[in-house]
C-alpha cells in the first residue's frame, strides 16, 4: 500500500530530469564515445541470401589472420532461448553462422582492423560461397505442410503452436452476427537515436573481461557471456554507459555482443564494433509481424461475445535468450479482450520461424497487435450494426464497480474509471462537432474521420506470473542500495537501466520522500556490474513498479537507521524523534543527517552500543500481485485523408491514460508523447517488407520512414489517478502504453471518414497507396451492388 513518511511533496512534483543537462551540453558518454587506447574495430561480413548453406569462407591471404569464422573465436555454448517447454523448438544461433544461414544480414566473419573504413574494406574482400536454398517468407504460408523448413529438422516452421479455450466458445458459432477479418501489422525496426554497440577487452589488472554495452540491462547479459564464453561470472564486467533508446531491441544477447568478446579475448587488445543504420535495419531484432486471422461474435444488440480464429507471429529465423518471441503469441491471445466483457474465446497462436531477421520485445510487445485487431473488429460490428462506434464501446466496457474483473482469459483489472476515460476522450475531441463537420464537407475533397481505441497495459509481474510463462530467466524483483555517504549525501545503485525513462530524477524523488531530503541530494548509479546490485534492467514498463519499490524500502530502511542514531545523539527515545528538512528532530533539540552520516561512517565510538557502523542498506522488492496491474487509456484521433493520394494527416490527438500515481507528471507526458510517435510511426509510417526471395526492401532511412517533428500534432494528454493496490506508492507501469492505441485509432479514424463506401483498413501501415488502393476497391464494389440492385 501506499507509504506516506515525513518527505512528503516529493512524489507529484515535475522536476526537471537530471540527466538532460549531459545530453543537452553534449556531454553524454554513449558507447561509441567510450575511448580504450589501443582499440580496433570491427566489420561483419553478412549474409546476402535469405536462406543458403555455407560452402567455403575464402579469407584474403594478406590478412588472414585478421578474418575471424566461428571456429576462429574458440568454442561457444550456444544456448536455448524459449520457454522451459518441451514443445518448444530449439534455434540455436552461434555468434558467427555455421553450415547455415537463414537470414539476410546474419553475421558470416568478422574483419578487424585499426579503423571502421580499413575493416569494412577488409570484410569486402571476403569470399563466401552460398548454396541458396528456399526461402520462408510469408507466416500464413510457412504452417503449411508443403513449405520449406526453416530448419530441416523441425517437423513444421512453428516454434510453439498453443490454443486459448475460455468461456462457452460453443456459442460463437451460433452468434448473430459473425464477422471475419484478417487483420495484419507488418514489421519493423526499433529505430532508437543510438543503435547498438560493443567495446571488450581483458583487464589484465582485475583479471577480468570488460564488455561495454549498449544495453537494457547488464546483469543479465553478463550471464549470458559467462554462460556462452566459459568464464566465471566473477571475471565479466559489463558496463552500460548511457544508452540512447532500446525499445526492446537492446534487450537480448546478440551475435555480435558474443563474438566482439570471443575476439577480444584471442587478440589480446581492446575491440570494437559499432551498428550502423544499415545493419540495424538488416540484422537487429525486429518486431511488430502479427497476422490476425479473426471471426468476432455479437447479439444483435450490440453485446460483444467473444474472438475465434488464429493469430500467427513471425519471429524471424532464430530465438533470441533468453524469451525469445514466444510471449508475444501468449500475450496477443490473452490481451485481445481489451477492457470489454466478452467472455468467450477460441484461439489458436502460432509462433513461426521465417527467413527474416529474429524478432525481438518492441515496445507494448504484442499489445499494439491485438488492441489494433480487437479495436478494428469492435468498429466493424458496429459499422455492420449501424451503430456510433463510441457507443458501442461504452456499452460493453466494465464499468469501475465491476473491478477487479477478472477477463475471459484471466487478467484481473485492477483499479481504474474505464467509462470516464472513455467520456473524457470524446468530451475533449468534440465527437459531435467532428460529425457536423463531416456532414458539412471539406472544402479541399479531403475526408474527415474519427476514431478511438481503448488500450490496457498490464505491467509488474512478479515471479509467480514468469513461472506461469516458464522464462528461463525470471524477472521478479528488483534491487536497491542505498548509501548514505560521511557528508548526509546519497548513492543509491539499482539494476535496471535508463536510456531515456527519466530514472535519475524519478528514483531520486521516491527516495527523498522517503528520507525528507532535496532529490539533489541523492545520485541514482547503474549500468555496471561490478558495483550495481543484482538486476534484470528495464523493459515491459516495470521500472517504476519495481525499481521505484525497492529503492523505496531501502530508502525507508536507511531512514529507520538515521531515526536511531540521531535519538542516540540527541539522547531522546527513539519513539519521540521524527524525521523532517534533512534533520531528526527531538523534544529538546535537532541534528543535521550530515552530523548523523559523519558518526555513522567516521565516528563508530559516537553510535549506539551494538550498532553496527554504516548507512548502507540493500533492499529487494516484488508487488504483492504477481499477476501485475493495469495502467489503461483511450486514445481519440482526427484525420483528413485525400482519397486520391491517400495521404492522411492527423488533425486532432487526445489521450486520457491512468497510471496509477505519477512519481513526476512531467515525464509521465514525455513518456505518453513518445509512445505515441512510435504508435504513430506503426499507423503511418515505419515497415520493413521483404520480397519472394526474403530480400529486405527497406535498409536504410530512406526507404524505412519514421514520423518526424513536422507528422506528430499536438497531443492532448488528459489524466486519471487511480492508485494500484499492490505497489508501493500506487504506481503502475507505463512506458509501452502510448504506443498501444495509435495503430488502432489512426485506422479506425481512416475507415471513419470511408464509411459511407464501406472501406476497410486492417493492415498496416497506411500508407498512401494503401489508403489510395483500398478507397479504390470500396468504391469498385459500391457501384458494382448499385448495377447488381
Amino acid at each position: 500500500m501506499p507509504h506516506d513518511p515525513a518527505g512528503a511533496g516529493w512524489i507529484g512534483a515535475s522536476l526537471l530530469r537530471k540527466e538532460d543537462a549531459r545530453h543537452l551540453y553534449g556531454r553524454g558518454l554513449f558507447i561509441a564515445d567510450v575511448q580504450v587506447p589501443g582499440v580496433q574495430d570491427i566489420a561483419f561480413v553478412r549474409s546476402p541470401m535469405a536462406h543458403a548453406r555455407v560452402q567455403e569462407i575464402i579469407k584474403p591471404a594478406d590478412a588472414a589472420a585478421r578474418v575471424f569464422a566461428l571456429g576462429d573465436i574458440g568454442p561457444v555454448n550456444v544456448l536455448e532461448a524459449g520457454p522451459e517447454l518441451s514443445a518448444h523448438r530449439h534455434s540455436p544461433y552461434p555468434p558467427l553462422a555455421d553450415a547455415r544461414v537463414r537470414y539476410v544480414g546474419q553475421t558470416i566473419a568478422a574483419c578487424m582492423m585499426p579503423t571502421r573504413a580499413e575493416a569494412e574494406d577488409l570484410a569486402d574482400n571476403v569470399r563466401v560461397e552460398l548454396e541458396e536454398l528456399p526461402a520462408v517468407v510469408d507466416v500464413v504460408a510457412a504452417m503449411r505442410p508443403d513449405s520449406p523448413r526453416v530448419f530441416d529438422d523441425w517437423p513444421s516452421n512453428a516454434y510453439i503452436s498453443t490454443s486459448v479455450v475460455e468461456g462457452e466458445p460453443g456459442i460463437l458459432a451460433a452468434a448473430p452476427i459473425r464477422l471475419h477479418r484478417r487483420l495484419r501489422l507488418n514489421r519493423q525496426a526499433t529505430v532508437p537515436l543510438e543503435g547498438r554497440g560493443v567495446v571488450a577487452y581483458w583487464d589484465h589488472r582485475l583479471d577480468e573481461l570488460v564488455v561495454y554495452l549498449s544495453t537494457q540491462g547488464g546483469q543479465v547479459k553478463r550471464l549470458a557471456l559467462s554462460r556462452m564464453l566459459a568464464i566465471p561470472e566473477h571475471k565479466v564486467r559489463v558496463i552500460a554507459p548511457d544508452v540512447g533508446g532500446g525499445f526492446g531491441g537492446k534487450n537480448r544477447i546478440m551475435p555480435e555482443d558474443i563474438a566482439v568478446a570471443a575476439i577480444a579475448m584471442k587478440v589480446g587488445h581492446p575491440v570494437r564494433w559499432i551498428e550502423d543504420r544499415r545493419e540495424h535495419l538488416l540484422a537487429s531484432p525486429h518486431a511488430r509481424d502479427h497476422t490476425y486471422d479473426l471471426t468476432i461474435c455479437a447479439e444483435r444488440d450490440g453485446t460483444l461475445l467473444g474472438i475465434e480464429g488464429d493469430i500467427y507471429i513471425d519471429a524471424g529465423a532464430y530465438a533470441l535468450w533468453p524469451t525469445g518471441a514466444f510471449q508475444e503469441a501468449s500475450m496477443a491471445s490473452r490481451n485481445l479482450t481489451g477492457p470489454y466483457r466478452m467472455r468467450h474465446l477460441k484461439l489458436n497462436a502460432h509462433t513461426v520461424a521465417t527467413n527474416k531477421a529474429p524478432m525481438g520485445p518492441y515496445r507494448g510487445v504484442a499489445r499494439p497487435g491485438a488492441t489494433f485487431a480487437l479495436e478494428r473488429l469492435v468498429d466493424e460490428v458496429a459499422r455492420e450494426l449501424g451503430r456510433e462506434p463510441f457507443d458501442l464501446r461504452r456499452q460493453n466496457t466494465v464499468t469501475a464497480a465491476e473491478l477487479p474483473y477478472r477477463t475471459a482469459a484471466g487478467l484481473k483489472l485492477d483499479t481504474g474509471d474505464y467509462i470516464t476515460a472513455l467520456d473524457i476522450a470524446r468530451d475533449k475531441i468534440d465527437l459531435p462537432a467532428i460529425r457536423k463537420r463531416q456532414a458539412a464537407g471539406e472544402p479541399d475533397g479531403r475526408r474527415i474521420g474519427i476514431g478511438f481505441a481503448f488500450y490496457t497495459e498490464q505491467s509488474g509481474h512478479g515471479t509467480v506470473e514468469f513461472m506461469k510463462r516458464k522464462f528461463r530467466v525470471i524477472p521478479g524483483y528488483e534491487s536497491a542500495n542505498a548509501r548514505m555517504l560521511p557528508d548526509g549525501n546519497v548513492l543509491i545503485y539499482v539494476g535496471v537501466q535508463n536510456h531515456g525513462q527519466g530514472h535519475e530524477t524519478t528514483l531520486a524523488q521516491i527516495a527523498a520522500h522517503e528520507l525528507g531530503i532535496d532529490p539533489g541530494q541523492i545520485s541514482i548509479r547503474y549500468g555496471d556490474t561490478a558495483i550495481g546490485p543484482y538486476g534484470f534492467g528495464t523493459f515491459a514498463s516495470r521500472s517504476i513498479v519495481f525499481a521505484g519499490g525497492a529503492v523505496g524500502k531501502a530508502a525507508r530502511a536507511l531512514a529507520e537507521k538515521i531515526r536511531r542514531i540521531g535519538a542516540h545523539l540527541l539522547q531522546a527515545d527513539i519513539a519521540a524523534v521524527r524525521i523532517d528538512g534533512g534533520m531528526v528532530h527531538g523534544p529538546s533539540g535537532k541534528v543535521g543527517f550530515a552530523e548523523i552520516a559523519f558518526a555513522a561512517n567516521a565516528r563508530p565510538d559516537q553510535l549506539p552500543a551494538g550498532m553496527d557502523p554504516l548507512l548502507d542498506v540493500i533492499a529487494t522488492y516484488e508487488p504483492t500481485e504477481s499477476g501485475g496491474v493495469f495502467a489503461y487509456g483511450t486514445h481519440a484521433v482526427v484525420v483528413a485523408v485525400d482519397p486520391d493520394s491517400g495521404i492522411t494527416e492527423l488533425l486532432d490527438y487526445v489521450v486520457t491514460e491512468d497510471c496509477g500515481t505519477m512519481i513526476n507528471p512531467m515525464i509521465v507526458d514525455g513518456q505518453v508523447v513518445g509512445g505515441i510517435a512510435q504508435g504513430i510511426g506503426t499507423a503511418l509510417y515505419e515497415e520493413i517488407p521483404y520480397n519472394d526471395q526474403g530480400q529486405p526492401l527497406a535498409t536504410n532511412l530512406a526507404d524505412y520512414l519514421v514520423p518526424c517533428a513536422a507528422e506528430m500534432p499536438f497531443i492532448r494528454i488528459e489524466h486519471l489517478v487511480t492508485p494500484a493496490l499492490s505497489t508501493e506508492y500506487g504506481v503502475k507501469g507505463l512506458g509501452e502504453g502510448g504506443a498501444i492505441a495509435p495503430p488502432a485509432a489512426i485506422a479506425n479514424a481512416v475507415a471513419d471518414a470511408f464509411r459511407d463506401i464501406g472501406a476497410s483498413f486492417n493492415e498496416t501501415p497506411l500508407t498512401p497507396r494503401r489508403v489510395s488502393e483500398a478507397i479504390a476497391r470500396a468504391r469498385r464494389a459500391k457501384n458494382a451492388r448499385a448495377k447488381d440492385n
